[in-house]
C-alpha cells in the first residue's frame, strides 16, 4: 500500500467559527420560533424544527476538526477505505466521518517519546524489553520524531558458546505511515521483536574477545573481530539487520548502539581469572624479552672494551645472575665479593 499525502487547506479555524455561528443561529431560530408559537404560524414551526434539528446534529461537523503539531501524522480511513495521511502541522477540517487509525497508539516502547503522553500506564513485559500500555484511551496520531528503543539486556551465546549479556539502544522513526499502520499489526511491537532477533543473529557470529581461527566476516579467512573490540562494526551490522526486517513496516532505523556488554554472571569470575592470567603471561614475556636483550648488550660491551675476560662458565653464571635480578618481583640484595675471581 502506497502512502497518500493529503494536501488539505488548513481551514479548521474557519469551519470552527462557521459551526459556532450556525449553532447560534439554531438557538436563535428555536427562541424566535418559540416566541411566535402562540400564533401557530408555519414559519414559527419551521424555525423551531430547523433549529432543533441543527442543535441535535450540529456537533457532527466538529468531529472533522483535526489539530496536528510538528512531527505528527494522522492516517485517515473512511468506512474502512484508506483516504490518506495528514503530515503537516496545522488546524484541519476533514470529512467528519473519517477516523484516525493507529494500532500502536496504546503501546509504549521503553524510553520512546510518543505524541499522546500523560496517560496512566500499566507495565507489560515482552521478550525484547519493557512495553507499557496506557490505561486511558490514546490518540490516533503517529509520531514522526526520532525515538529510542532501549532494548533490555539479553543473554546470548557467542560463537564460542560463552554466554554473554548484551543490551542495545536503537534510534528509529516512522517514514511511511501507510505501511506502518496497514502492513503490520503493531509496528512498535514488530520493531521490538525484530531488534531481539537481529541482536541474537549478529552476536552469535562474534566471540566476546579476540580468538584464533574465528571468521566473523564470512569470507572464509580468520580475523580479529570481537564483540568487545569491534563494537562499531557489530552495531552497524545489527542496524542493517534490523533495517532489512522493518522496511516493510515503513520504519527507518537510524542507528544502533551497544549499551551494555559483559559475560554472564555464571562465567564472569572464571573469565576474569583467564584475562588476568593472560595479562600476567604477556607481562612476563615482555620482561623476559627485555632482560635477555640487556644481558646480550652487557656481554657485547664487556667483550668490545676487554674490561674483563670471562670463560663460558663465568658467562653462564653472570647471565643467570642478571636474569634473576632483571626478572625478579622484588629488588635484588647486592652481594660484594672481595675475594679472588678464581
Amino acid at each position: 500500500m502506497q502512502e497518500k499525502i493529503l494536501n488539505h487547506k488548513k481551514n479548521g479555524m474557519t469551519m470552527l467559527f462557521l459551526i459556532i455561528l450556525l449553532y447560534l443561529g439554531g438557538i436563535a431560530c428555536v427562541v424566535f420560533g418559540s416566541m411566535q408559537s402562540s400564533k401557530a404560524t408555519i414559519l414559527s414551526t419551521l424555525l423551531i424544527t430547523v433549529g432543533s434539528v441543527w442543535l441535535a446534529v450540529g456537533w457532527i461537523p466538529l468531529c472533522g476538526l483535526k489539530v496536528l503539531k510538528p512531527q505528527e501524522a494522522l492516517v485517515l480511513t473512511l468506512f474502512g477505505n484508506y483516504v490518506g495521511t495528514l503530515k503537516e502541522e496545522g488546524f484541519y477540517f476533514v470529512n467528519p466521518f473519517c477516523t484516525g487509525v493507529n494500532p500502536a497508539a496504546k503501546t509504549r516502547l521503553n524510553q520512546s517519546g510518543d505524541v499522546d503522553g500523560g496517560a496512566s500506564k500499566t507495565s507489560l513485559m515482552i521478550s525484547t524489553g519493557q512495553i507499557s500500555v496506557s490505561g486511558e484511551a490514546a490518540g490516533k496520531k503517529i509520531s514522526l520524531k526520532i525515538m529510542t528503543l532501549s532494548n533490555s539486556r539479553q543473554k546470548i551465546n557467542d560463537c564460542l558458546g560463552n554466554p554473554v549479556e548484551i543490551g542495545i539502544a536503537v534510534m528509529w522513526r516512522v517514514v511511511d505511515t501507510a505501511k506502518a499502520v496497514f502492513h503490520v499489526d503493531n509496528y512498535k511491537e514488530y520493531l521490538s521483536l525484530q531488534c531481539d532477533s537481529a541482536l541474537r543473529n549478529i552476536v552469535r557470529i562474534y566471540p566476546y574477545d579476540v580468538s584464533p581461527n574465528v571468521d566473523t566476516t564470512g569470507d572464509g579467512i580468520a580475523d580479529e573481530g570481537s564483540l568487545r573490540g569491534s563494537s562499531e562494526v557489530v552495531a552497524s551490522r545489527i542496524r542493517n539487520e534490523i533495517q532489512q526486517k522493518v522496511a516493510e513496516a515503513g520504519l527507518e532505523v537510524l542507528e544502533a548502539r551497544i549499551t551494555y556488554l559483559a559475560y554472564a554472571p555464571e562465567i564472569a569470575a572464571v573469565m576474569l581469572q583467564r584475562q588476568q592470567a593472560s595479562a600476567v603471561v604477556d607481562a612476563r614475556k615482555m620482561i623476559v624479552d627485555g632482560a635477555v636483550g640487556m644481558v646480550e648488550m652487557a656481554l657485547e660491551r664487556l667483550n668490545e672494551n676487554h674490561t674483563v675476560e670471562l670463560d663460558e662458565e663465568r658467562k653462564a653464571a653472570m647471565v643467570s645472575n642478571l636474569l634473576v635480578v632483571l626478572c625478579g618481583n622484588h629488588d635484588a640484595q647486592p652481594v660484594v665479593n672481595s675475594g679472588s675471581l678464581y
